[in-house]
């Protein structure tokens, strides 16, 4: 019988060397594609009605792999080796509750909630199964960072969006006051105007509404350049949060193999230790083991 750490292992991100996870993390990443590929097809009306049955049969058969694997995961959780002092209930809950337990309950949601609400017209769930597209945090900590990077900026970050609502709001009276008696049906309001300003505020431009009037003109050439500096803003800040991530993670890293390499040389319960925490940090092998070697040299030099 597998035991309860085999199946934690196989179901995490798949390593190099352990051709069971690798073989389950490829066929999760299939049905999460063919499920968003279904989810799009499913929506042009000849194409539905035409393989109803087959979309049907999709849905049922990824809905079950996915509750499984959801069960797996907080059952199996218990044997994960980070939070050692942490009893099974505790990492249970942890998982749950984590970013990657909430995306894979609700991966499964849009398909349970019509079952349990019989008769009632739900359709509008079945966009909501695009949520699987987040399960693919399963293998990339992309979006985590994402998250992480805005919450460690978020000072800055709420500054920049405060910059943003005041220009929204000030362009908006502005280009009311210069264009309501010449565009009415597009300007009548300030609210109205909105909509002319966040489109050029954010730099698309769609070209549907144009000012017509001198004050008008003048007006949006200064919300476009506010536009730029303010997204070169977020953009920035972004990158910076980022970065800083990809810093703290290292710097984290280099301090347990510092620790290790205490007394000269890395011990196996060591180099696991450090193994177990470079996989939660989504450090790739290589890197690790040029931070090894580099702190390595730097001991032998003092």
């Amino acid at each position: 019988m597998i035991s309860q750490k085999r199946i934690f292992e196989i179901i995490e991100k798949g390593q190099a060397d352990d051709h069971a996870s690798r073989y389950c993390d490829l066929f999760l990443f299939s049905l999460i594609m063919l499920n968003l590929l279904a989810v799009c097809l499913e929506t042009i009306d000849s194409l539905h009605a035409q393989y109803r049955t087959v979309f049907t049969l999709i849905e049922l058969i990824s809905v079950s792999i996915f509750s499984i694997e959801y069960a797996l995961r907080i059952w199996s959780c218990a044997a994960a080796p980070d939070g050692k002092h942490k009893g099974a209930a505790a990492k249970r809950f942890g998982y749950i509750f984590s970013f990657t337990g909430i995306i894979d309950l609700l991966a499964i949601l849009p398909s349970i909630i019509p079952l349990l609400l019989g008769g009632v017209d739900l359709r509008w769930l079945r966009i909501l199964r695009l949520m699987r597209l987040l399960k693919f945090s399963h293998y990339s900590s992309a979006l985590e960072d994402l998250i992480s990077a805005v919450r460690h900026e978020s000072r800055s970050f709420a500054a920049t969006l405060y910059l943003l609502v005041l220009a929204l709001l000030i362009s908006s009276s502005l280009i009311y006051v210069a264009e309501q008696d010449v565009q009415p049906e597009h300007f009548g309001s300030i609210p109205q105007a909105m909509w002319w300003t966040v489109v050029t505020l954010t730099t698309v431009g769609y070209g549907d509404i144009v000012p017509q009037t001198v004050a008008g003109k003048f007006i949006a050439t200064l919300t476009a350049l506010m536009g730029v500096c303010v997204v070169a803003l977020l953009t920035g800040i972004v990158a910076t949060g980022f970065t800083n991530q990809v810093a703290m993670r290292r710097h984290q890293l280099e301090a347990e193999i510092s620790s290790a390499l205490s007394d000269g040389v890395i011990t196996g319960d060591e180099r696991e230790k450090i193994d177990d925490l470079r996989q939660r940090l989504n450090i790739t092998e290589e890197d690790a083991l040029a931070i090894i070697g580099y702190l390595q040299r730097k001991n032998d030099q003092q």
